[in-house]
């Protein structure tokens, strides 16, 4: 383990390029995905400059986002995700600024933003919403029968996620806000009127922390609840607001690039991508593919066979449904 450790930060120094692949740009966000958001932050945060390139090709796929840097690519659903690996491997590890700081402190403010308020995104996002955000960040690239197919089945699957029935849904979503709520206040204690949550320089929560209410304030309507707790601390919108000028709008005003950063990840073989702007892969020389390259050609085939197969159901057996009978829940209960 320590020597793959050692060859994977060895290649990430060497990389001459860096490519974080994320969901595309909205709401004057550089990545309007929630789960993109905090690892872009992250990197940023690290000063490790990276190219980003915009995948549009999986809207419901969950190895999003990823980076790749050399050879070795880092995906989202692998090693407990990009921030984590970069850790583990120590690769970039903010956290290791802060020798000080109490690791039990860390980790419960962390958990606490990693489930809490990631719940109450989710709720917000998925359940709450009209599906309007949603869409402009997952689907707008997709024709309408299969954006609508897969909201409908991110909503399904949240609201099992979540542990929400036809039966329990008020007292859930009072739940759910309420423990948002806790997590505002004890973060907007936390912080005070200090610059990052712990000491005088960052760590992985005020990334996570960060793209949470970024995207709260400026994704969510007005009339989201979340968005309204929120903005009761001052303290924690003053932070918002001051990182976002300082890690986007500084730093997009002063690169060309959308930053690079410094530690590898996993060791998935990749060809290194070419050096302009839009990231173009450069022509490959014939060989032989490696299982994990053929796994995930499989994958893509795999996911644009289902989404046909989507198609043609809905077309075939549901075109005749009233498409305010897609959001509602089947008369399901997921209790079952």
């Amino acid at each position: 383990m320590a020597s793959a450790a050692a060859a994977a930060a060895a290649e990430w120094e060497a990389a001459a390029r860096k490519v974080l692949v994320a969901r595309k740009p909205c709401f004057g966000l550089p990545t309007a995905c929630p789960t993109c958001l905090p690892v872009f932050l992250y990197l940023r945060m690290a000063q490790v400059p990276f190219d980003i390139h915009v995948d549009t090709n999986f809207p419901d796929a969950d190895h999003i986002p990823y980076v790749e840097f050399g050879d070795c690519v880092a995906f989202n659903n692998e090693k407990g995700g990009v921030i984590e690996y970069l850790k583990d491997e120590k690769i970039v590890d903010l956290n290791s600024n802060h020798p000080s700081v109490s690791s039990t402190d860390v980790l419960e403010t962390k958990a606490m933003v990693s489930t809490w308020l990631a719940d109450a995104l989710l709720y917000d996002l998925w359940v709450v919403s009209d599906g309007s955000i949603a869409n402009d960040i997952y689907f707008s690239d997709l024709a309408w029968p299969i954006g609508k197919i897969l909201h409908w089945k991110k909503t399904r699957h949240v609201k099992q996620l979540l542990g929400i029935t036809k039966l329990n849904a008020a007292e859930k979503e009072e739940e759910i806000y309420r423990k948002a709520s806790a997590a505002y206040d004890s973060l907007s204690i936390r912080l005070g009127d200090q610059v990052f949550l712990f000491d005088n320089s960052p760590t992985d929560v005020d990334a996570l922390f960060l793209g949470h209410a970024l995207f709260v304030l400026n994704a969510l309507p007005d009339t989201s609840v979340l968005r309204g707790t929120l903005q009761k601390h001052d303290n924690l919108v003053r932070f918002a607001e001051h990182h976002k000028v300082q890690l986007l709008e500084t730093s997009s005003s002063s690169s060309s690039g959308l930053g690079s950063s410094p530690s590898p990840s996993s060791s998935t073989p990749r060809r290194r991508p070419s050096s302009d702007q839009s990231y173009k892969p450069k022509p490959r020389t014939k060989k032989e593919r490696t299982e994990e390259e053929k796994k995930f050609r499989r994958r893509a085939k795999y996911f644009l066979a289902t989404q046909l197969v989507a198609v043609l159901v809905f077309l075939s057996l549901m075109g005749g449904v009233d498409s305010s009978e897609l959001d509602d829940d089947d008369g399901l209960d997921y209790e079952d």
